[in-house]
């Protein structure tokens, strides 16, 4: 059974990561995202596969990069602890490190861009888009930024 890492930040892209439950059953899966008080309960709901990153926003510039950071830091760690096949991701700055440790590792990489952007890419997708393994958009109209991605419709 291939172990899979999906990761996101919290909230939306979080919500659509999750719709991806069923790929969980089918795989040795670990989930992670940043620690909030409104995802605590992933622990019970996924008892241990879930791992936390610290929460951060950019609205706090000084303390985010510190954050980010360290947020690098323990990723390159709880990468090393999961050791994933792939990596499957819907964003955004929390996800952009362990793509590139994973790519780093030559393991695969598979980013799915955010329902959310139907016109722009966004600044996680650039980043991640040259070193994905597969890369997915939910709209056909973001192949004008992305070429060679592949056009997977809607997971909601």
């Amino acid at each position: 059974m291939k172990k899979v890492m999906f990761i996101s930040s919290t909230g939306g892209h979080l919500t659509e990561l999750l719709q991806l439950k069923p790929m969980f059953e089918k795989t040795d899966y670990t989930l992670v995202t940043e620690k909030t008080k409104s995802n605590e309960v992933l622990v019970k709901d996924y008892p241990g596969h879930v791992h936390y990153l610290a929460y951060g926003t950019k609205q706090h510039l000084l303390k985010y990069l510190f954050i980010f950071t360290y947020n690098c830091i323990l990723s390159f760690f709880i990468f090393l602890k999961v050791k994933p096949d792939a990596v499957i991701t819907t964003g955004t700055h929390t996800a952009v490190p362990m793509c590139y440790i994973a790519h780093f590792f030559k393991k695969k990489v598979i980013y799915i861009e955010t329902f959310a952007n139907s016109k722009t890419p966004t600044q996680a997708g650039r980043l991640v888009y040259p070193i994905a393994d597969l890369f997915v958009v939910q709209w056909e109209s973001m192949l004008e930024h992305y070429p060679n991605a592949v056009v997977g419709g809607w997971i909601f």
